[in-house]
């Protein structure tokens, strides 16, 4: 066989990868990486969004223990520990049955939005 008729059957049998070849994978790959990307970026945010819920619920349970165990008045002070920087504590007092009986709501929001409520009732003993 002559050189040149071996640089023909390659030709033929196209033993080689084409530019466009390699652009359509390249181009497939960048598609599959977005489509990953754009995964880790909304689980990331869904996170956030649950650790925030979760710190809004311990506040809210732990404000409701503090009230719970004051003594019985008609307005309580709440303040938020400086580990809960960011969320702000909404407390409403409702009497009920002629003031031995109250309502309590503690609602919890950070940036505007509201995270979490509770109710609870605390009765003079």
């Amino acid at each position: 066989m002559t050189p040149g008729s071996q640089s023909a059957k390659r030709r033929r049998g196209q033993l080689g990868v084409t530019l466009v070849e390699v652009l359509v994978s390249l181009a497939l790959l960048g598609i599959i990486g977005a489509g990953f990307l754009g995964a880790t970026a909304t689980t990331s945010s869904s996170r956030v969004t649950v650790d925030e819920h979760a710190s809004a619920k311990t506040l809210a349970e732990s404000t409701m223990d503090t009230i719970k165990k004051a003594t019985f008045a008609s307005s309580y002070n709440v303040t938020v520990p400086d580990e809960y920087a960011g969320y702000t504590v909404n407390l409403t007092v409702e009497e009920i049955r002629t003031q031995d009986m109250q309502l309590i709501t503690v609602s919890i929001e950070r940036r505007g939005t509201a995270l979490f409520s509770l109710e609870d009732y605390k009765v003079t003993r």
